[in-house]
């Protein structure tokens, strides 16, 4: 069909062209998935954001550069629910606590 023979050297060139080409799809996959995978393993808070722009900016460099900057970015995480110097009362015991300091606001000045 080719008008030559194929002889084994032949199918030697497409095996290592094929192992050539999974190794360049996997390098890939591993390249343009890692900035997701810093920020998974930092704990980022929007590690899911990063994980898509290193995708979706892998084909152009850089969006890519930008969410693997934001993967290292260094995030504080403040949970509103443990606020320092926030008590949980309930509401009569915060009504009692008013009345022993005469009915003033203790924000005010």
């Amino acid at each position: 069909m080719l008008g030559f023979a194929l002889t084994k050297w032949d199918y030697i060139t497409f095996a290592v062209l094929f192992v050539i080409g999974i190794g360049i799809l996997a390098g890939i996959v591993l390249f343009l998935g890692l900035p997701g995978r810093i920020a998974v393993s930092r704990k980022h808070p929007d590690a899911e954001a990063v994980n898509l722009l290193g995708w979706f900016g892998g084909f152009a460099v850089l969006p890519w550069m930008q969410a693997l900057i934001w993967a290292f970015k260094p995030t504080d995480i403040v949970d509103i629910r443990k606020m320092p110097g926030a008590t949980s009362q309930t509401p009569a015991d915060a009504t009692e606590d008013d009345k022993s300091h005469g009915g003033r606001d203790r924000t005010a000045a």
